[in-house]
């Protein structure tokens, strides 16, 4: 299927590895300007690498888009582009009581914020050219939040309230916002992540997975880790211009964890 990315310019944050990286390579493939964007130069180089060994070609921007400058480095070397997919952020598990004023500063403005910034600034001028794409990258977290996670959970809830607000604005052109929900999906950080929770953090992996899913995601259909490849294929759909049917959605790749009545 072709999904006419040819030419398309392509901005994705945190797309130095896991999901970022899977969606910024998956752009490139089907012909999209790819722009990578991390916060060091060592990774972002590695990044347009590992694209570039793929046989594709990306470009990067170095940045912290957990400020306002960094959010001012990335537009003025990208002032504009047609696919703007919001997928930084940080996890971690931790008891609410321990979760201090600084812990949900920062989780705003990382997982949050930076997405706000880009979308204030790109959206005008998608409207103006009378075609877009934004995508937030939310989570499964957004609806189920993990009560261990609780800080991690109400950014995400947040998105979908940010991504189907934006989208409202779009009414009757031919730019659209949507939301995109993975569930657990294997990454560079997932086994440290897997450990903290796990009752034998020595255990081989393959037992700590079973069990995260046995007691932590015991609703999923897939009972496995998500593949980082298979959020980015369904962003991938999103961001072309065949998915036009489609705006102001949350779509779920989650591998079924949360009911359907959610």
């Amino acid at each position: 299927m072709d999904l006419e990315l040819k030419g398309k310019r392509a901005l994705v944050t945190g797309s130095t590895a896991g999901i970022g990286l899977a969606i910024a390579r998956r752009l490139a493939i089907e012909g999209a300007d790819v722009i990578v964007c991390g916060r060091s130069r060592k990774t972002v180089d590695a990044a347009v690498a590992e694209i570039a060994a793929a046989g594709e070609s990306a470009r990067g921007v170095v940045a912290d888009l957990s400020t306002a400058e960094g959010a001012a480095v990335v537009l003025k070397q990208e002032p504009a582009i047609d696919i703007l997919v919001n997928n930084l952020g940080i996890y971690e598990t931790k008891d609410f009581e321990k979760i201090t004023d600084e812990d949900w500063r920062r989780y705003f403005e990382i997982n949050v914020l930076s997405g706000i910034r880009l979308a204030r600034q790109y959206l005008p001028g998608m409207l103006e050219r009378n075609w877009g794409r934004i995508v937030f990258i939310a989570s499964d977290a957004a609806l189920m939040v993990p009560p261990d996670m609780i800080h991690y959970g109400m950014t995400k809830t947040a998105l979908l309230a940010i991504s189907r607000g934006l989208a409202e604005r779009t009414r009757g052109t031919r730019v659209t916002v949507n939301a995109v929900m993975p569930g657990p999906t294997r990454s560079a950080g997932i086994v440290d992540f897997l450990k903290s929770v796990a009752s034998d953090p020595d255990a081989p992996l393959e037992e700590i997975e079973k069990e995260f899913f046995r007691k932590e995601r015991p609703t999923s259909l897939l009972q496995r880790m998500i593949e980082a490849d298979e959020i980015a294929n369904l962003v991938a759909y999103l961001a072309s211009p065949i998915s036009s049917a489609t705006n102001g959605a949350a779509l779920r790749a989650e591998g079924g964890t949360t009911p359907t009545i959610v």
